[in-house]
């Protein structure tokens, strides 16, 4: 399959204040801020909703396409990308914005101080999908991610004007966006993804019942965090367990690497069953490391996947294991 992933890139900048930030902060003179903290560590780290999907996908031995808007500062993450299987030739560069950041500040009690600077990924409104198509030759599947909101529902229209299939993952955009442009985003979709709270505030905003959504799509995939996911397929739920971690360190980026191991089953023409077992093992390589895209797989993925759901399940993905890069 050609999978067209768009979605947010950004640079994560995490730092650390070793004292607490409530001893700097007065009440009676909030509305008077003007403080610094002296840090004592810093991470840069690789992110954004797409280039996690991707490298997850690559991971797996796909090559799925990466959509989405840039500053002229991304080519030390192209690199990292195009290494590891990603391709990165659709992203738009900003002829006057940086990539997107997102930079924090968490003190000893993990209280935390953040700013999102939108930069490049609020161009990601101008990307056409009809290009990326012409050159790459088809696309099989387009992953509409949180991203900028406007760049989301011009994909998501031109999916259904051209008859592109496309996945819905409105994620954390859903706070912030009203009942018509999420109805808008999810209307027509082949697969809705979202988690259990999520869910909640899709039906809330727009007012469809479970029932009428999933009237409005052809599969819907809900996460529910150590209860699992379920799949809803018309009136059939098929609900599945998660993959045990081995590590637990960092839980950012799993929902992400759910996403990619689900739709990597779906390229190799697995079961929705099957999908959602790879997605789950796939996030339990990533919370047991710091950063969406450092875990290594090391020979173990066959091995652990056999052990989480047996040997019959294990058969079928065995096939596809010679084709990791990790």
């Amino acid at each position: 399959m050609n999978i067209a992933v768009t979605g947010s890139i950004a640079m994560d900048h995490l730092m650390t204040f070793p004292g607490r930030f409530a001893d700097s902060l007065l009440a009676e003179q909030l509305d008077k801020v003007s403080l610094s903290f002296l840090v004592e560590e810093l991470e840069i780290k690789r992110g954004g909703v797409a280039p996690n999907i991707c490298f997850g996908l690559a991971a797996l031995g796909l090559t799925p396409l990466l959509v989405g808007s840039v500053g002229a500062d991304f080519d030390d993450y192209r690199a990292w990308l195009d290494r590891h299987g990603v391709a990165t030739w659709p992203v738009r560069v900003s002829e006057t914005a940086h990539t997107a950041r997102f930079v924090c500040t968490t003190d000893s009690d993990n209280a935390q101080i953040g700013s999102f600077y939108t930069g490049a990924m609020a161009e990601a409104r101008e990307i056409e999908l009809r290009p990326i198509e012409a050159r790459a030759g088809r696309i099989d599947l387009v992953m509409v991610g949180p991203n900028d909101p406007e760049a989301m529902v011009r994909h998501t229209e031109e999916c259904r004007t051209r008859g592109y299939p496309f996945l819905a993952d409105p994620s954390q955009q859903v706070a912030w966006m009203d009942g018509p442009a999420i109805r808008s985003l999810i209307d027509g979709a082949t697969y809705l993804f979202s988690n259990d709270y999520e869910d909640s505030v899709i039906q809330q905003k727009t007012g469809w019942s479970h029932e009428e959504i999933l009237n409005r799509v052809k599969h819907r995939v809900i996460t529910r965090g150590k209860d699992g996911s379920s799949i809803y397929s018309g009136s059939e739920r098929i609900d599945v367990p998660i993959a045990r971690e081995e590590v637990t360190l960092d839980p950012t980026g799993m929902g992400d690497a759910f996403r990619a191991g689900f739709v990597a089953g779906l390229s190799w023409g697995l079961s929705l069953e099957r999908c959602a077992q790879i997605g789950s093992l796939l996030a339990s390589y990533v919370i047991a490391v710091t950063g969406t895209q450092e875990y290594r797989f090391g020979n173990t993925f066959l091995k652990r996947f056999t052990a989480a759901y047996g040997d019959e399940a294990a058969a079928e993905v065995a096939p596809r294991m010679r084709d990791l890069r990790l």
